[in-house]
């Protein structure tokens, strides 16, 4: 739904696509379109790590979050096949750079 009310502004043609495409799998399995590897634009590839590391560590009405230490080794095994190898790395070294223990 995101992706519909934001396609409509042609300003945001770009966003509108990095919305649709944040639920496709590194593996092709995902949705909307079942894009693969770097068919997925970086943005989605990038935002599907966030938004999964955010929901796992955020406390939901049917269970409790995660660790980060949990979340970050879900991140790892996922690696590849849901998520870009490349930003599993390159957002668990940006953790790592601030200090932030986990």
């Amino acid at each position: 739904m995101s992706y519909e009310i934001i396609n409509k502004m042609k300003v945001m043609e770009n966003i509108a696509k990095i919305i649709r495409h944040h639920h496709e799998r590194y593996d092709g399995k995902g949705y909307s379109d079942g894009l693969k590897g770097k068919e997925i634009p970086l943005g989605s590839r990038i935002i599907a790590v966030a938004d999964s590391f955010d929901a796992m560590t955020s406390k939901r009405p049917y269970r409790d979050s995660f660790t980060m230490a949990q979340a970050i080794e879900e991140l790892k095994k996922n690696a590849g096949t849901q998520f870009d190898p490349k930003i599993v790395d390159a957002f668990i070294s940006v953790i790592e750079n601030l200090g932030i223990d986990y």
